[in-house]
């Protein structure tokens, strides 16, 4: 994976924002973590923000992490399974899951596009091969 901390050509033109960042998401990688899933990943200090796109009826087993996660549904229908309890989101919808809590999501009958934001980084999907 090449989870984007800033690009090269980005680099001087960011270094007058006293380390603030400012891509488009058009110049960040997707990564395929596994079929029927794009991911895209930027990286702050104690943040990350990931855009994925989830093919129809793609099943994201039921799971936890230490990680608190907010999840923005762009575009499609999409099922989630919150702490045992059902719940159906669109767009505009935003979630939040606390740190540990048990969730999991069936994409429904069309593409879905969510954005994640994740504190701490998700060191689970950097790739630390690339990393300088």
């Amino acid at each position: 994976m090449t989870a984007v901390r800033e690009p090269a050509s980005d680099r001087m033109r960011n270094a007058a924002l006293n380390g603030a960042q400012h891509l488009n998401w058009s110049t960040i990688p997707v990564e395929h973590p596994t079929q029927g899933i794009e991911r895209q990943t930027f990286v702050g200090e104690q943040i990350m923000i990931c855009r994925f796109r989830f093919a129809p009826f793609l099943v994201t087993p039921e799971h936890s992490h230490s990680h608190e996660q907010m999840s923005l549904v762009v575009s499609g229908r999409i099922r989630f399974f919150i702490e045992g309890e059902e719940r159906i989101a669109g767009p505009g919808d935003v979630l939040h899951f606390p740190s540990n809590c048990v969730h999991g999501a069936t994409v429904m009958e069309e593409e879905v596009v969510l954005i994640d934001i994740f504190t701490p980084i998700r060191e689970d999907f950097l790739d630390h091969d690339s990393q300088a």
